[in-house]
């Protein structure tokens, strides 16, 4: 493919102002960065547009060596009835436009339903603006759970960033006024007023963005890199297969000019993988169109394999088992302070306070109130410490969060308080005092614990189905949640996930040895830091694991980018949508079976067209190489290799494409194609080589020799797609049905125009002996290719 040429830069110097960040840009300002190019929306999208899909599917090498062999059919003199492969290149090249087109639109349109509006300061007043829509010198507010869109300095505010998308350590930074913050990080907690500094291609995160995709490779699943490999191979082959084939017809065996082109082209197009790679990108592009009218966008098409290939799914329990929304509903006074004194530092703690998430949302529904204490300091809540503090003028400092993180070796003292709740599905939470003056260390000895609050979310009424149709898929769920284990194992356990009860606190994990073995043994994980469910996916993935990771957090953003398919729920964290390949912008989880289901349907669809594509271009391969060291001519017109790919691979692979089958994908690609190929292409190789040997032993006319080869490959790409078809249903049979007796119509009533010549009775003996010669040795090569097969996972069984 033609490498893009970069567009000189067009846009008008703006002078930088620095935007008062209670104001903002006026409108005016706003207008006039858009106008002189630096607003936040890249010139070169990451989607291609429409021409470029267009120029992709028609301006490709292989397009380009069909036009080159028709010209040279035509130099020699060839009929144009032999050049119909023109007319399934053109027919497959605009139907992979219109699809791909069709499924760009629809993905389009749901982006821009799916994308996040972010709180941006523009002449005095906070508006909801898309993060395109964005310009240099903007203010913009942040808070926990975003994700920075573009290169910014801090202005107002503290947050607390996570850069480990960007430069890979997942140390939390804290940022303060006049701190710079990198694009593609994400806010772990705090909150601020940033002013954008380097917008669209000059943010740090849209410079790594272009040079990964320098790499073609890069964003490539296993099939498409597989697939690149054997083109690449069948076109370094083209070229000199071609020229010595036609050297040796035309100067040695001495055809004529005609037929030696003939034989030569016949052999180049069974070479040809060519809607092999069009049937692959117009099967995901129609999924990927399919999966848009579920309300689930697709961002990385790669995605779609990986999810007919997972084994092992990670949820969160909060928004994935459960309901998102979570509701107060007890406290537990743990000291013999009168309940108001209790209500008054729950409303001071609540109160004149964004909520930084849905446990505190939660709490404030039920506590924040009027209060007159005076807020000196607060520390946010992180998934790294598990607790917050706020300290008041007079009152002392108050903590809230998760017992066992804030006490320590003093939760002891009230594990058993604590544990009667968390085993029965609820979140516990500790309300804490601390004793003098606080600098933002915890010591757990100074901490006066004054209460604890139980909250609960519903489990999803579909949840327990949703669970189920997974063990029924042999696709182990596995619950990693910063909530206490047991609370999580309850909660898991009526949801139906199997083994619930298997569960382990992931706080007293401590070294990666330990979460390995946990990844390895048990279901349910409670107490997880966002760096050990990091490491708890990466664990499970080294034990040979394909892992799709769910979230809806800040929490979950690490361990999503570390799996590989991160799914996203819409309702949470912008963060977690804009790193995850599929977001569910309905946020329920019942989607996930049709998800994965879609995904298992289109690649075993793919695998079994691909068996019937690479049969052809085994035997086309084998034939013109065994052709250079013999003395017959290649026994095939073009026409002849066009009708048959036509019935036995091209309409049946476009059926079955729309075929369910939901079977989960194992193995590698390509490896698991040719060796259910190899069978059909040795087979035709095998037969055509003897129908050579008979015309040279009997002498019989060429013509009625490629006559028989053509019909010795039609009744082979039958055997082929007879086995491809198995097991066999009713549209599977029409398939066949229809397919064979296309055949036989064309070898009949049509064999005038595909210059197909029986022959006498010696030459119908020959064709009938080949033919069964032709189901013996198919039988035998396939029995012998899956004993191959049964041999080596045997000996991989050993071996590991």
């Amino acid at each position: 493919m033609a490498a893009k040429i970069e567009k000189p830069d067009m846009r008008v110097d703006v002078a930088v102002v620095d935007a008062p960040p209670e104001t903002g840009l006026t409108m005016e300002q706003v207008l006039r960065r858009k106008t002189c190019g630096w607003s936040n929306g890249t010139p070169q999208s990451a989607n291609r547009t429409e021409k470029e899909i267009i120029l992709e599917n028609t301006l490709t090498f292989f397009n380009f060596v069909f036009i080159v062999l028709a010209a040279i059919l035509i130099i020699g003199g060839s009929p144009l009835k032999n050049m119909t492969f023109l007319v399934v290149v053109v027919c497959n090249t605009c139907i992979g436009c219109y699809q791909e087109i069709r499924a760009k639109r629809a993905v389009d349109k749901l982006t821009l339903v799916a994308a996040k509006k972010i709180r941006t300061v523009r002449e005095g007043e906070v508006k909801l603006v898309r993060s395109d829509l964005l310009v240099r010198d903007d203010i913009v507010e942040f808070s926990a759970g975003d994700q920075i869109c573009a290169d910014a300095t801090l202005r107002t505010g503290e947050l607390q960033v996570n850069e480990s998308l960007i430069t890979g350590e997942a140390d939390v930074i804290v940022k303060r006024p006049g701190d710079e913050l990198k694009s593609g990080s994400f806010v772990v907690a705090g909150k601020g007023r940033v002013q954008l500094t380097h917008v669209g291609q000059d943010a740090f995160a849209a410079k790594l963005a272009a040079e990964a995709k320098a790499d073609p490779m890069a964003a490539k699943s296993e099939m498409m890199l597989s697939l690149d490999k054997l083109i690449r191979v069948v076109g370094i082959m083209l070229i000199p297969v071609g020229l010595m084939l036609f050297y040796k017809q035309y100067s040695v065996i001495q055809l004529n000019l005609r037929q030696s082109v003939e034989g030569t082209v016949s052999a180049l197009v069974g070479m040809i993988p060519e809607g092999l790679y069009l049937l692959t990108s117009v099967a995901m592009a129609v999924s990927a169109l399919k999966l848009t009218k579920k309300k689930v966008l697709v961002q990385d098409m790669n995605c779609i394999e990986t999810l007919a290939r997972v084994d092992v799914l990670c949820v969160d329990k909060t928004g994935t088992i459960t309901e998102s929304r979570m509701e107060a509903d007890n406290l537990i006074p743990l000291t013999n302070d009168p309940p108001e004194r209790l209500e008054q530092i729950l409303a001071a703690i609540y109160s004149n306070v964004e909520p930084e998430n849905e446990t505190a949302r939660a709490m404030a529904e039920l506590y924040a109130g009027e209060t007159n204490w005076e807020c000196l300091q607060r520390i946010p809540f992180t998934s790294q410490t598990k607790w917050s503090a706020a300290t008041f003028r007079g009152q002392g400092t108050f903590l809230v969060g998760a017992p066992e993180f804030m006490l320590g070796s003093r939760y002891e003292e009230y594990r058993e308080t604590v544990e009667a709740w968390s085993g029965r599905g609820y979140r516990v939470i500790m309300i804490a005092q601390h004793a003098g003056e606080f600098c933002e260390t915890l010591e757990p000895g100074k901490l006066r614990p004054l209460a604890l609050a139980v909250l609960t979310n519903r489990i999803r009424a579909n949840a327990p189905k949703t669970f189920e149709y997974f063990a029924k898929q042999g696709v182990e769920v596995k619950v990693i949640s910063g909530d206490h284990p047991a609370t999580v194992s309850d909660v898991a356990g009526r949801a139906g996930i199997p083994n619930a009860e298997a569960y382990v606190d992931a706080s007293q994990l401590e070294s990666d040895d330990d979460i390995y073995f946990a990844a390895a043994n048990y279901t349910v994980f409670g107490r997880v830091t966002p760096d050990q469910k990091k490491k708890l996916i990466h664990a499970l993935k080294e034990q040979g694991h394909t892992v799709a990771m769910t979230g809806d957090g800040v929490n979950d953003v690490l361990a999503m980018r570390e799996s590989d398919c991160g799914i996203a729920m819409a309702g949470g964290a912008q963060a977690a949508s804009q790193i995850a390949q599929l977001v569910l912008l309905k946020s329920d989880f019942a989607a996930m079976p049709s998800i994965v289901g879609e995904g298992r349907r289109v690649i075993n669809n793919i695998q079994r067209a691909a068996i019937l594509f690479l049969v052809k271009n085994i035997f086309s391969i084998g034939l013109a190489v065994f052709t250079l060291f013999t003395g017959w001519p290649y026994p095939l017109v073009p026409m002849h290799l066009t009708l048959i790919s036509s019935l036995t691979i091209g309409i049946p692979s476009f059926f079955l494409a729309m075929e369910p089958n939901y079977e989960r994908v194992q193995g590698r690609f390509i490896t698991g194609v040719l060796r259910r190929a190899l069978p059909g292409g040795l087979t035709n190789i095998f037969v055509v080589l003897m129908a050579q040997t008979f015309m040279a032993v009997f002498a019989i006319a060429p013509e009625q020799i490629s006559t028989a080869c053509a019909a010795l490959l039609a009744f082979v790409g039958m055997l082929v797609l007879l086995q491809v078809c198995q097991p066999f249903d009713r549209f599977r049979r029409i398939i066949c049905i229809v397919m064979g007796a296309g055949l036989v119509f064309c070898f009949t009533v049509l064999q005038g125009f595909f210059e197909l010549n029986p022959g006498d009775m010696k030459s119908r003996l020959v064709l009938f002996t080949l033919t069964m010669v032709a189901v013996l040795v198919f039988i035998a090569m396939t029995r012998l290719f899956r004993w191959g097969e049964k041999l080596y996972r045997t000996k991989k069984t050993k071996n590991n």
